[in-house]
């Protein structure tokens, strides 16, 4: 992965942070990794300057792989369709439903509550007078809600299972950057603990699609904080 670890004199803790080459920094998706396991980790990746170093460095040592194109899937869904591959794991079956707008009136049919993601726009197939994004999805209903774009916008959620990396659980309120998905910048946000593993987070500014199940990552410059998953959005 592209990230780095290195130790703290001052608080006695591993670090986990960044890797130098900020396009292809993985620290987003490891913040659930403990301290122990980040005592016995080495990120060869991690400090160098970009991916052609990698390659270089790869071909020069016979690694096959060292022109494979570059990939955004999951690697264990290497054709990207992740409804099949849920249904396939969970064994079960995810039947149509309804699409309604926020007032509850039936646009259309979907064709399984797993197949839509917060923000979407496109592949609906429905025929609509204005653009719709899936806005929230109804899971003991089976209802996927659309509303506009301005709908998406939050500023406050709730994060569980949260594990703080950088420092022991606090108890009163930081100001950290944070992002709530991969692909996204950190955004100021001020953290406030709810118990040790449980936090209150509350934006400067409103972020779209904030989405229950999603990873939320915290950030003080390089150095990542801690993350959890998002079980709340306000």
């Amino acid at each position: 992965h592209y990230a780095r670890v290195r130790f703290d004199e001052e608080t006695g803790r591993y670090q986990l942070l960044k890797a130098v080459d900020k396009n292809k920094d993985q620290s987003y998706v490891l913040y659930s990794i403990t301290q122990d396991q980040l005592a016995h980790t080495i990120f060869p990746l991690g400090e160098m300057d970009d991916k052609e170093e990698v390659r270089r460095i790869a071909e020069e040592h016979g690694f096959i792989n060292a022109r494979k194109r570059d990939s955004q899937d999951i690697c264990f869904v290497p054709d990207g369709d992740y409804a099949s591959f849920i249904t396939r794991y969970r064994g079960k079956e995810y039947p149509h439903g309804e699409f309604v707008d926020k007032d509850g009136e039936v646009l259309g049919e979907h064709k399984g509550i797993i197949k839509y993601t917060i923000g979407q726009r496109k592949g609906l197939g429905l025929a609509l007078k204005e653009p719709m994004y899936v806005c929230e999805k109804n899971i003991i209903d089976n209802k996927v809600i659309l509303g506009k774009n301005e709908d998406l916008f939050k500023k406050e959620f709730e994060a569980c299972d949260f594990n703080w990396i950088a420092c022991e659980p606090p108890t009163e309120e930081m100001t950290l950057y944070v992002k709530v998905r991969y692909s996204q910048k950190e955004n100021r946000a001020r953290v406030i603990p709810l118990s040790d593993d449980r936090v209150r987070v509350i934006f400067d500014e409103p972020q779209r699609a904030i989405t229950v199940g999603q990873s939320a990552v915290m950030y003080d410059g390089d150095i990542v904080y801690g993350g959890g998953v998002i079980c709340k959005v306000i």
